[in-house]
């Protein structure tokens, strides 16, 4: 198995230095989005290693000194097209933190408060679609009125990396049984989407589970949160919601 790993985040560096741990062997050439501290793990380990830049990796990769097996897209935030896609022999598998099909696309864990509906995480291989390709493996993701954006996104990173741990060995061996996905079902969001969907309207009747959901849906630190105007005045409203006494 050569593996073509491209990395980023925390989720990335963990998916590094589990291959280097357990199936250093399996890690062809790594691929990260700047000179980080994946990319100086990778080179720490003697493994060849880029930054992203679509046309360099692909000329790479068509030396013949590299021949991938497989792709992973590991916290990867950047479209990858064709052309790198086809690469490996048995495709990409990407890292998506939602129960697919509900929410393909972005802001996973925004709308999954929003709409309600199941969380999770999922590897599944990459196809001309968004986020739409064969599944390998899901896990579901319990969520309760105490969670915000914010304690998905970090529980999608704990179980996603859980989730390839568990079923890596499979996958190297190309066990793998592929899902399909019935893509009339679950929902997708666009990026642009989020903002309208964050703006709280002061003239508007909400019920009030409804806008609870979406503010604690945005409620995340160091991040954007939902927003009002008054007047000529912008406001952002974050919310904490914690269980009482019984």
């Amino acid at each position: 198995m050569k593996l073509l790993l491209l990395a980023d985040k925390e989720v990335g560096l963990n998916v590094l230095k589990f291959l280097v741990r357990f199936y250093p062997q399996d890690v062809g050439l790594v691929v990260t989005t700047e000179k980080n501290e994946i990319y100086e793990t990778a080179k720490s380990f003697d493994i060849a290693v880029q930054v992203f830049d679509e046309t360099n990796i692909v000329n790479t990769c068509k030396n013949k000194y590299f021949i991938f097996d497989l792709g992973l897209l590991a916290w990867w935030p950047r479209i990858v097209r064709n052309s790198l896609i086809e690469i490996p022999k048995k495709g990409f598998i990407n890292f998506h933190p939602s129960l697919l099909p509900y929410n393909r696309g972005k802001h996973y864990n925004f709308w999954a408060i929003v709409e309600g509906c199941p969380f999770g995480v999922t590897l599944h291989f990459v196809d001309a679609g968004v986020d739409t390709g064969d599944i390998v493996a899901q896990r579901s993701i319990s969520y309760d009125w105490t969670d915000t954006g914010e304690s998905l996104y970090f529980k999608a990173q704990k179980e996603i990396l859980d989730l390839f741990y568990l079923t890596y060995p499979k996958i190297r061996s190309l066990d793998i049984v592929r899902k399909p996905q019935k893509k009339s079902e679950g929902s997708y969001h666009h990026s642009s989407e989020i903002e309208q969907a964050s703006k709280i309207d002061l003239n508007k009747l909400y019920r009030a589970r409804d806008l609870l959901n979406i503010l604690r849906a945005r409620t995340f630190n160091g991040h954007p949160a939902c927003w009002f105007q008054d007047e000529k005045e912008i406001y952002e409203v974050r919310v904490q919601i914690i269980r009482g006494r019984k």
